[in-house]
């Protein structure tokens, strides 16, 4: 019997998170190197969702249902994935490193005796054995690691680790199944309510495929407008590097880097950013990086596809316009 690799992917109001589909494309890798089958699942599916993971080239997507299962909870979902686990037993459990996954997994790993590889931005094979690499003391190492337990082993994946573009189609749409899932009315511990008002206005920057960030470079908390216009005509979002979110300049939720938010957007635009480790390793897996710094020497231009030396302030302006030019069709 061939061993499995099962992705659990993450919906959020009926829709895929954009990291579920980079998850998937290890997925493919793994199983390509390993010869193992890989399947999909999604914990309290909505609508078509299903349908859309098994256009992907997987061997079957399994929808895992139950009323209790929304709102989401820890409590649930972790119960729920024990159930089917145990009931499919695949040797190995891929997710996205989210804010979710990142609640619940703690809980359905230790409730099956197992532990978890989190956070990897990549594998090997060294034999016969699957080495997760993953990042220790922001970014400025990484580490091998593997398992010593017995299967299913748990590993979440970074954002941006992976490309969510090259997960492959699928020659014929994968069979769905529906599973059922028994969770008992004591289980669920807590009642989610409505989202708070200050969390709907918070921001989730690992969705957006154009983020313009600004580092001290801004010089005054005034000049953010200029970069704000910049990702208003890009269709962008706006971030910073730590020093402007401790300056209150912009949110929290705002910030890019080892103590904020890990970005894989396919344009990166790095506005008077020095490049720091710290915030490196929050946008490091960005498809195209761009930066603008007046310094040549700034650490952020070896990681950049397109280095401009020069002032911001004189750059993005005409940039801004050219942009503007292009989408008007001019």
């Amino acid at each position: 019997m061939t061993d499995t690799i099962l992705v659990v992917v993450e919906q959020r109001e009926g829709k895929l998170n954009r990291v579920s589909w980079e998850t998937i494309a290890a997925g493919q890798a793994l199983a390509a190197e390993t010869g193992w089958t890989l399947e999909a699942a999604i914990v309290g599916s909505v609508g078509d969702l299903a349908k859309e993971v098994a256009g992907k080239k997987v061997s079957k997507v399994y929808e895992i249902e139950s009323p209790k299962l929304a709102p989401y909870t820890p409590d649930a979902f972790s119960v729920a994935l024990k159930q089917f686990i145990e009931s499919k037993q695949p040797k190995l459990v891929l997710m996205p490193h989210t804010y979710q996954v990142r609640d619940f997994v703690p809980k359905l790993a230790t409730a099956m005796g197992r532990t978890v590889i989190s956070d990897c931005i990549g594998y090997k094979k060294e034999g016969d054995k699957l080495v997760f690499t993953r990042q220790m003391l922001q970014g400025k190492f990484s580490a091998d690691v593997s398992f010593t337990s017995d299967a299913p082993w748990f590993v979440t994946f970074q954002n941006g680790a992976f490309r969510g573009d090259k997960a492959e189609a699928g020659s014929a749409a994968a069979p769905v199944e529906t599973v059922n899932v028994e969770i008992a009315d004591n289980i669920v511990r807590n009642k989610p309510h409505e989202v708070f008002k200050e969390a709907k206005q918070a921001v989730d920057l690992t969705q957006a495929e154009i983020i313009v960030s600004v580092g001290r470079g801004i010089k005054e908390q005034k000049n953010i407008e200029l970069a704000k216009q910049l990702a208003e005509a890009l269709g962008g979002e706006i971030s910073a590097s730590r020093p402007i979110c401790d300056a209150g300049w912009l949110p929290m939720d705002r910030q890019i880097g080892s103590s904020g938010q890990t970005v894989a957007p396919k344009l990166y635009l790095a506005l008077g950013i020095s490049g720091a480790i710290q915030h490196i390793v929050g946008m490091k897996g960005s498809r195209t990086v761009v930066a603008i710094n007046k310094d040549s020497e700034a650490p952020i231009f070896e990681i950049a596809d397109y280095a401009v030396v020069g002032n911001l302030f004189e750059v993005v302006p005409p940039l801004i316009e050219e942009v503007k030019k292009a989408k008007a069709g001019g």
